[in-house]
């Protein structure tokens, strides 16, 4: 779930009546729709779920499909293919925070004022200009800066319950990392690998024999130059140059790559090979190839010092999620949720 401080998830991709998402946003880089293309975002305050009694709607839900697929701002729409898992996912999400709100109340939590103050001067810096927040006070809140205050009350509460049931109970320590670590060795088993990087010249298929001597010459030249390359840029330029595989756009590098992936003799290649050497000719198929090692790693296991970083991140979302979904489970066995 993301955080709640800036306001995005429920105040951050402001849209109009009449469809046209507002010059306002959270990302401060995403371009907005031509008026032209508002159709792409229209909504009509038509509810589209009831919460215990409370209403949500299409403005709502939009919301928040902006912020799972926020690229849908520039690109005048949401994917076919994903439109209707993003819409469904942000439903559940405005569902569950809708829940999360009630129990706030549910709570009596309270907001201190120093709080509120600071949110609603950090809330503002989002916008552009005096007259940009004008514009989406009337478009939005009805004119009423006491609407804005209630939606920054309302995401300030719901993180507050987030916070306490979710968030510092996700928290995994370095001891419970090295445990999991311990248990689960072999997910850190890593198989022997290379990287690196190629130059190919292809002859055409079904080539004859003329074609066949043409591009043998165009690889020995091309090999003449490899050579003579002497680092990663100098090669990986070349490559750009003359190499007739698709990784010449991104000067020919192949990251990690496992060893029982690649042709037998460009592994032959590599083990006589030390990184930032250059092979001589190896022909693939009817290509010729010519290939520079960037690194090679042997199989073995990574050590937990060098996965304790990402191990306890990884886990720490697996326990927020599995938190989070626990909380929502919670508070909707005792809720009236309406799909309209």
């Amino acid at each position: 779930m993301k955080s709640l401080v800036g306001f995005a998830l429920l105040l951050g991709a402001a849209v109009s009546v009449n469809g046209q998402v507002a010059s306002h946003n959270t990302t401060g880089n995403a371009k907005q729709p031509p008026a032209s293309s508002a159709s792409a975002f229209q909504v009509s305050d038509k509810p589209v779920a009831r919460v215990n009694g409370a209403v949500l709607t299409d403005r709502d839900l939009l919301r928040e499909m902006l912020e799972i697929f926020p690229y849908a701002r520039q690109h005048n729409g949401f994917p076919k293919a994903q439109e209707a898992s993003i819409r469904a996912g942000a439903l559940q999400m405005i569902i569950f925070e809708e829940l999360v709100y009630q129990e706030a109340l549910r709570r009596k939590l309270v907001v201190p004022p120093q709080q509120m103050k600071a949110s609603e001067v950090e809330f503002q810096k989002q916008f552009h200009s005096a007259e940009e927040y004008r514009q989406y006070l009337n478009t939005e809140m009805g004119g009423s800066e006491q609407n804005v205050k209630e939606k920054i009350k309302r995401s300030l509460l719901i993180e507050q319950v987030l916070k306490t049931d979710v968030e510092n109970r996700s928290v995994v320590t370095l001891a419970e990392a090295k445990a999991y670590y311990d248990k689960n060795v072999d997910q850190f088993r890593v198989p022997e690998s290379f990287s690196f990087q190629t130059i190919s010249i292809i002859p055409p298929q079904n080539s004859n024999a003329e074609q066949k001597t043409e591009g043998l010459k165009r690889a020995n030249e091309a090999l003449k130059q490899a050579k003579a390359t002497r680092s990663f840029q100098d090669f990986g330029l070349l490559a750009e140059k003359i190499s007739e595989d698709d990784y010449r756009v991104n000067m020919g590098e192949h990251k990690s790559v496992e060893r029982d992936k690649l042709p037998p003799q460009v592994v032959k290649a590599f083990l006589g090979m030390k990184p930032g050497q250059v092979s001589d000719l190896i022909q693939v198929e009817q290509a010729y190839t010519i290939v520079r090692l960037t690194s090679h790693t042997p199989a073995g296991k990574r050590s937990f010092e060098e996965v304790k970083g990402p191990l306890r991140g990884e886990l720490q979302k697996q326990k927020y999620e599995k938190l989070r979904v626990d909380l929502d489970r919670r508070l909707r066995a005792n809720a009236k949720v309406e799909l309209l």
